[in-house]
């Protein structure tokens, strides 16, 4: 348990003290964020601001992960280096996509085809080991059964093992891309997606250390969670957690520092893996049920434009469609948090209720 609270407080601390560091040095290179014309008109004040922050973010995470396993001597799970890859391989299609964007200045980084070809490949990657690697139990990070809050009997492998593998591959890819587009989506205004993700990865750190205490390598019971690694996926959890908390510090109103897709596409990854591997697939959609929303919002809005031709919303994403009927950016920010921490609040009360009402 010592770990989880070691991870968390070296990713905050280096996330906090780096992330100045980072902003000297982007601000040398003339590495500033791209303003849409086509945005609201406030945000054309913060042209020109450091953008790629989620590097910090990525970094802290790794540092603090290692940190938390050389302090107790500990081997690194597959679970969790799994995770970490699909965090860092989403950073790095989303780092190219903001290079591109600063170094030509314009909002089209990469292509769209060439920007889903990266997450796709990396996606595949990650589902197709997290089906590997099985520990002294059989059990590998991941398993081809759909869940909730656990592995239910609805399983991919329905017709075949090769069969279960592609379809689960198909299925963790959705939850990836999902995922990812929803904090990119979220990403639009000074510390909101930041402060979101603080509140999520906190949900995954109670869940892992829930699943390690009533685990059933180690406590088998009725209600036992069949989880490979869930300390150190708390771990892990405990790790972002603390990164975005210290990047928060300088993305808050008003930003120093913009995470770009950089730090979205990162921490989207990172979201749906610890989702796939704690085995709360769909309960992830509850738990980030604000990114969920915005999502939706985008989705709404350009149905409707494609089949009538009239917008539900001023703009999407529904923030900057608080954003034009004049509400303050730190306004927004916080009532969204509010809104992304009742999410947070009902998907960690959905968990427990079931092995509460398990366990009678």
């Amino acid at each position: 348990m010592k770990a989880v609270l070691v991870a968390a407080v070296v990713s905050l601390v280096v996330a906090l003290f780096c992330t100045p560091m980072f902003i000297k040095w982007l601000v040398r290179q003339g590495y500033g964020q791209f303003i849409r014309d086509d945005g609201p008109t406030s945000h054309h004040t913060k042209r020109g601001t450091p953008t790629m922050g989620g590097a910090v973010i990525v970094a802290a995470t790794l540092v603090a992960y290692a940190m938390a396993h050389l302090v107790f001597w500990s081997t690194p799970s597959w679970s969790g280096v799994l995770v970490l890859f699909l965090m860092a391989g989403l950073g790095l299609v989303g780092f190219l996509d903001d290079y591109i964007k600063i170094s030509k200045q314009r909002s089209l980084g990469l292509r769209s085809k060439e920007k889903l070809f990266g997450q796709t490949l990396v996606a595949t990657i990650f589902a197709v080991l997290a089906l590997r690697f099985p520990n002294d139990s059989g059990r590998t990070p991941a398993s081809t059964k759909i869940s909730f809050v656990r592995d239910t009997n609805l399983d991919l492998a329905f017709a075949g093992t090769i069969v279960g593998v592609l379809l689960f591959i198909l299925f963790a890819n959705v939850i990836i891309a999902g995922t990812s587009n929803g904090v990119n989506l979220t990403d639009g205004l000074d510390g909101l997606a930041t402060g979101a993700s603080v509140m999520t990865f906190a949900a995954y750190v109670l869940i892992g250390i829930w699943q390690f205490n009533q685990n059933c390598q180690t406590n088998p019971g009725i209600k036992c969670y069949e989880v490979r690694d869930p300390l150190d996926i708390a771990i892990v959890a405990a790790s972002v957690m603390g990164a975005c908390f210290g990047f928060l510090w300088w993305n808050g109103s008003p930003a120093k520092i913009f995470m770009g897709d950089t730090g979205s596409l990162a921490l989207g990854g990172a979201l749906a893996g610890l989702a796939i591997v704690t085995r709360t697939e769909f309960l992830v959609v509850i738990i980030g049920g604000l990114f969920v929303t915005i999502t939706l919002s985008v989705i709404i809005q350009v149905a409707s434009f494609k089949s009538t031709g009239r917008r539900v919303f001023r703009m999407a994403p529904l923030q900057h469609h608080f954003e034009l009927l004049g509400w303050q950016e730190v306004t927004i920010v916080i009532r969204f948090w509010i809104i992304a921490g009742l999410f947070v609040a009902l998907g960690l009360g959905l968990f427990y209720a079931e092995w509460v009402v398990g366990a009678v």
